[in-house]
């Protein structure tokens, strides 16, 4: 007898939240939308669609939609967060004395406790304690997720059947969901590429070429292989869909907010207003801080992060914290005891 599917309620009715939801009410998964907007969820229920984020895109119709967070998180056997890293924590706390005894934990949130720099598998840890838990992230953006283009993302979890388990949910003919174990590496991957998307965004705001954008990307990945190193994440985790690919695509789409970001900053538009613009949640703010932070409390020069760290305080202009890059010292492509000989 086949086994029947776990009911899953996602939390957090934004861009993501929605596309996620979409995908897993199409595999045929029980899945329950909430978002903290009540009239928004109705809005939703009512056209079937997200009209503020996707309002081009339907959704399945068999997606359901509970403004009610205790009803909504009473009746899951998988809760998945997708709220901005700044409420997650809050977030945690409401759902902790509401979660079923059997209830797993996972996430889309990618970036950091703002104000501490911690993990997002550390405060899950501390707050919901003993469940199952993992960390959904790659290279996806959610109006192609819901429109049913080809995707690819990667589920790392503290438990490799937990991992399988939400991978097969997730998989489809158009969107493919591969396993690790590196959740450390995996987060850090989702969080950092936010911040070197903003430098790429500026330089082609700048319009300073295809080869300033390479150049960026690629030293970009050199700084965030040295922090996560140090940090103890595996190479592996960020070369592959996490990192590397996230990065890519974060740093070439245009519908990255935080690409976005650094294209209006490039072209002299002030932070406020070009956030303002976006209209959504631009991590890289919070996250340029984290970055920053925990680069420093293991002694590591990371300049790409730092320099949109002071771009985004006002500290410098683009066009400075460009100079200050390339007036550094040449010096070999790595470091030796980062990549140590076999």
């Amino acid at each position: 007898m086949t086994q029947a599917k776990p009911r899953v309620s996602v939390l957090g009715a934004g861009s993501w939240g929605t596309a996620l939801a979409a995908l897993l009410a199409r595999n045929g998964t029980p899945t329950t939308l909430w978002g903290r907007d009540p009239e928004a969820l109705t809005e939703m229920q009512a056209a079937h669609r997200n009209v503020r984020y996707l309002p081009d895109l339907e959704l399945p119709a068999a997606l359901c939609f509970e403004p009610d967070l205790a009803a909504a998180v009473k009746q899951a056997d998988i809760v998945l967060i997708a709220v901005p890293s700044h409420a997650f924590a809050a977030l945690l706390d409401r759902i902790a004395p509401l979660l079923p005894a059997s209830c797993a934990v996972s996430w889309a949130t990618k970036g950091f406790e703002p104000g501490t720099g911690r993990f997002l598998h550390e405060l899950v840890g501390e707050r919901l304690p003993g469940r199952p838990m993992a960390v959904i992230t790659g290279p996806s953006f959610a109006r192609e997720v819901v429109a049913g283009l080809p995707t690819a993302v990667t589920v790392h979890a503290s438990d490799a059947d937990f991992a399988q388990r939400l991978a097969d949910l997730l998989h489809a003919p158009d969107f493919r969901a591969y396993t690790g174990s590196d959740m450390l590496g995996a987060e850090l991957g989702g969080a950092m590429k936010n911040v070197l998307a903003v430098a790429t965004g500026v330089a082609d705001g700048m319009k300073l070429g295809l080869n300033a954008r390479a150049g960026l990307i690629t030293r970009g990945m050199y700084e965030m292989l040295q922090l996560g190193i140090a940090l103890g994440a595996r190479p592996e985790t960020l070369m592959g869909l996490s990192g590397l690919g996230d990065l890519v695509l974060t740093c070439t789409g245009d519908l990255s907010r935080n690409r976005r970001l650094g294209l209006a900053l490039g072209r002299g538009v002030p932070l406020d207003e070009a956030i303002r613009e976006i209209g959504q949640v631009v991590e890289s703010v919070v996250t340029a801080d984290e970055v920053g932070r925990l680069a420093e409390q293991h002694g590591l020069d990371l300049p790409i992060a730092f320099g949109v760290r002071a771009v985004l305080h006002g500290d410098v202009t683009p066009g400075e914290a460009l100079r200050t890059l390339m007036a550094r010292e040449q010096k070999p492509e790595y470091a030796s005891e980062l990549f140590p000989p076999n």
